[in-house]
């Protein structure tokens, strides 16, 4: 009898709420990503999967593993190999097939995961199949052949390149044809990327200054998380040393963008989203626009004034995706720099939301500065981390403290929101699902008017606990 697998019945530090992702080999190995494809066809029910993977020395080999898991039930297996998050959601939206990406997105080279679709790209979260995966996966790992028995027929594996598709499909949906020749550097952090703009930008008026297009999943040069500034600065200086009209950073896995203006200044995700929301709303007059709760009251702002409808979600592609099909939303952006698009099968790509800000950019005379100065209305902290051993025991103190205040509203959608309308300044303090933190989101008037409020937040935060 086969032994069981050294981590047999405990996947829950491996399987998270929204997707996989775990040290390897230490947590994630090839018979634990087997049992994982097996158990996904049986989940989602999939006669035929679609599976790519990115630039980490152990995607090929994981991956490999999920199709022989998805096989052996019967299901045939279509791989795009080297791939973008947002080219399998291609995939898995122009086959019609449920999807398996690998990938740790931004982590460190010492990881990797899967995010898992359903046909059509929708999500497959702890709530809509994720958990059930996770509990087959974990009873076959105990007692393999318990769970999974083979199919009479195994499934065939078939190979097919879709990153021409997958740039067609892009450039059907935001023509740069006719933009005004556009300086752009373009930092792939070593990650996909590097594989994907070359092909999507191919012939169009951009002078391309690519910077870290080398695969390499050990990145070398940074981490592939523009999310965290540091990551930034090597972007910024190029745009200012080569004259650029535009830097654009994607994080490892290409679903995510951050913008650079001429400047070397950050465009904040909620600006861009304010930008493309416009964008949508001129060819979608009163459509809804999905926004969570921690992007600037600018983006509600503008929807409104470009007659849109604003919805207001938590933090989480799963929450957006949700309220996007249920309020049949045109867009949907996060202040993580995640953008969502009906139009794409409602997932997020990073790749199209920058098209929509070049084609923003190139389609007027004056710099990305002033295009994107009228969307960017407050001042804000960014997100501020705490380590705090009672999570809940100090949101109520920062709750008993402000609850007092002539004026303060406060909601509980996700974390704590505490807001003073009168005077123009929010807050919303929320745990980490993860580690023992407490994540800190002010926005305000001014810089000044946010400092004040982030030292006394954090003062009550971080004061001695009892």
């Amino acid at each position: 009898m086969t032994a069981p697998h050294p981590t047999a019945g405990d996947l829950t530090h491996l399987v998270k709420a929204y997707d996989v992702r775990g040290v390897v080999p230490d947590q994630l190995d090839e018979s634990i990503a087997q049992a994982l494809g097996a158990a996904f066809v049986r989940v989602v029910g999939a006669k035929a999967i679609t599976i790519g993977y990115d630039m980490r020395p152990s995607s090929p080999a994981l991956s490999d593993a999920f199709a022989r898991g998805a096989t052996s039930q019967g299901a045939d297996v279509v791989k795009i190999g080297l791939a973008s998050t947002d080219e399998l959601y291609f995939a898995a939206g122009f086959l019609d097939l449920p999807g398996a990406m690998f990938t740790a997105s931004h982590n460190p080279a010492k990881y990797n995961g899967i995010k898992m679709c359903r046909a059509g790209a929708a999500p497959v979260g702890q709530d809509t199949g994720l958990s059930e995966i996770r509990e087959l996966a974990a009873r076959e790992l105990a007692e393999p052949g318990s769970v999974f028995q083979d199919a009479e027929t195994p499934g065939t594996v078939t190979e097919r390149d879709l990153l021409t598709g997958y740039a067609a499909h892009l450039r059907s949906l935001v023509d740069l044809s006719e933009i005004r020749p556009l300086k752009v550097v373009v930092d792939a952090g070593n990650g996909m990327g590097g594989h994907t703009v070359p092909t999507v930008f191919h012939g169009l008026p951009i002078d391309l200054v690519p910077m870290y297009f080398e695969l390499d999943g050990s990145f070398p040069n940074h981490e592939a998380n523009p999310l965290d500034p540091k990551n930034l600065v090597d972007l910024q200086k190029k745009v200012v040393e080569v004259g650029a009209d535009i830097g654009v950073a994607f994080d490892g896995d290409a679903d995510r963008c951050f913008v650079i203006d001429e400047k070397g200044d950050p465009v904040s995700p909620s600006s861009v989203t304010a930008l493309v929301a416009v964008r949508e709303l001129a060819k979608h007059p009163g459509a809804t626009i999905i926004h969570n709760l921690i992007t600037s009251h600018a983006v509600p702002e503008i929807v409104r004034e470009h007659g849109g409808v604003p919805v207001r979600t938590r933090v989480g592609h799963s929450f957006i995706k949700q309220q996007m099909a249920e309020h049949n939303a045109v867009f949907g952006g996060e202040h993580s720099a995640h953008y969502y698009f009906a139009d794409f099968w409602k997932a997020d790509t990073g790749m199209l939301a920058a098209m929509h800000v070049l084609a923003a950019l190139g389609e007027q005379p004056g710099p990305l500065s002033e295009l994107t100065a009228e969307y960017s209305r407050y001042a804000a902290s960014g997100e501020i981390n705490s380590e705090v051993a009672d999570q809940a025991g100090r949101t109520a103190a920062v709750r008993a403290d402000f609850a007092a205040r002539p004026g303060v509203e406060i909601d509980d959608l996700d974390g704590m929101t505490v807001a003073l309308p009168a005077e123009g300044w929010w807050f919303n303090l929320r745990p980490s699902n993860t580690e023992p933190l407490l994540r800190l989101n002010i926005e305000a008037r001014t810089d000044e008017e946010v400092a004040a409020l982030r030292d006394e937040v954090l003062a009550i935060v971080r004061s001695p606990e009892a």
